[in-house]
């Protein structure tokens, strides 16, 4: 499924390494190895690929076939024992990472009414995404703020942070996405406990979305230098009601829809510096055209249903339910429902790759832009 030409994919052209094995460059390459070295043309082709090769696969996960399992978590250990009571994503491709997709974690955290995780900060960016229950709440460098479901709630790297569930609220789940796999392979994570293993509130509850969460309105006075959102906590009832105004003025995207950037409301950058996050909506009825981007993307169904391509494979997908979509492959979307709209959460790592200068997209140029589905 690509434009170019056939030889653009060979690998016995002028500029690619073709060398034939024989008896002597075999002992050559012992001996190489024996000093700690290799010779490159051994492994040019590998690590210098023609287009990114993720080794990541698309995947689906039921909420349904979830919830179960992530509710039992509830009766075999506890926030203290397990610092946080997470089931995580493992993408069958990226299992030695631990990661969903590409070098983005994602996990689902289950709280009971009354409880708490402990006090925390680390290297990684951090969000989270809220699925069911009542009563959740998060407390950023001070900053407490209450939680509703489809809430999208930052915990940038860095700042103390802890979660929990109020004592007149019920079971809460709710997604957690991570760079913690970029971190490691950068060699840069951090992570430590609080020494009080629970921090202040500071400020007024929920501040941070009276101050920041007014839309074309910047307080002024409120002098803002951190590398992400002053902006914690993004509502899902403003979100989904801009997304609908939206759509009244827009056609919208070929490729995805009716979509809104959330946004660090200082200056207008992504919320954190390695993690984007978008929201976008599907029309009744519509499919979009397939593209495929230089960067990793995890999607959780906020509203309705319908289904995706990515790379030629059909998900079917509702409300709750999370899939992937690793670098480089084409992917579309479809709202399965004729009468009512479907709306897709993404959190992504585009930010990192537009900061190294590292973003391509491009447009899937057959059958009028949609992919065929293999069985």
């Amino acid at each position: 499924m690509t434009d170019r030409s056939y030889d653009q994919y060979r690998e016995d052209v002028a500029g690619r390494a073709n060398v034939a094995d024989t008896p002597e460059l075999l002992a050559y390459y012992r001996r190489l190895q024996a000093i700690g070295t290799g010779a490159l043309w051994t492994v040019a082709n590998k690590i210098e690929p023609w287009e990114p090769v993720s080794t990541s696969v698309p995947m689906l996960w039921r909420y349904d076939d979830l919830r179960e399992d992530v509710l039992k978590a509830l009766d075999l250990v506890t926030p203290e024992q397990a610092g946080r009571r997470v089931i995580y994503l493992e993408n069958n491709g990226r299992s030695d990472v631990v990661a969903a997709v590409g070098w983005l974690y994602s996990g689902l955290q289950v709280m009971r009414p009354g409880e708490c995780a402990s006090s925390h900060r680390h290297s990684a960016s951090a969000l989270r995404f809220i699925m069911e229950g009542s009563g959740a709440f998060t407390n950023v460098d001070g900053h407490k703020m209450t939680l509703g479901a489809n809430d999208f709630v930052l915990t940038p790297n860095g700042t103390w942070h802890e979660h929990g569930v109020a004592n007149d609220g019920t079971v809460c789940i709710w997604q957690d996405g991570l760079d913690i796999p970029l971190m490691n392979a950068l060699e840069a994570n951090f992570y430590e406990v609080h020494p009080d293993l629970s921090q202040a509130i500071s400020f007024p509850v929920n501040d941070s979305t009276a101050i920041w969460a007014n839309g074309g309105l910047r307080p002024a006075g409120q002098p803002w230098s951190k590398r992400y959102s002053p902006l914690l906590k993004y509502e899902w009832g403003p979100t989904y009601e801009a997304l609908n105004r939206y759509a009244q003025m827009t056609d919208g995207s070929p490729y995805d829809g009716v979509q809104m950037d959330y946004v660090n409301p200082h200056d207008g950058s992504p919320v954190m510096q390695t993690i984007g996050a978008s929201m976008q909506l599907l029309r009744p009825g519509e499919r979009t055209k397939a593209h495929r981007q230089v960067g990793s993307f995890v999607y959780q169904c906020a509203k309705g249903s319908g289904w995706s391509v990515i790379n030629g494979k059909r998900f079917d997908w509702k409300e709750r339910d999370i899939f992937v979509v690793p670098a480089w492959m084409y992917h579309e979307h479809a709202n399965g429902s004729d009468r009512e709209d479907a709306c897709l959460f993404s959190f992504h790592d585009l930010p990192t790759m537009r900061a190294l200068g590292l973003y391509r997209e491009e447009a899937f140029g057959e059958n009028d832009g949609h992919q065929p589905v293999i069985a």
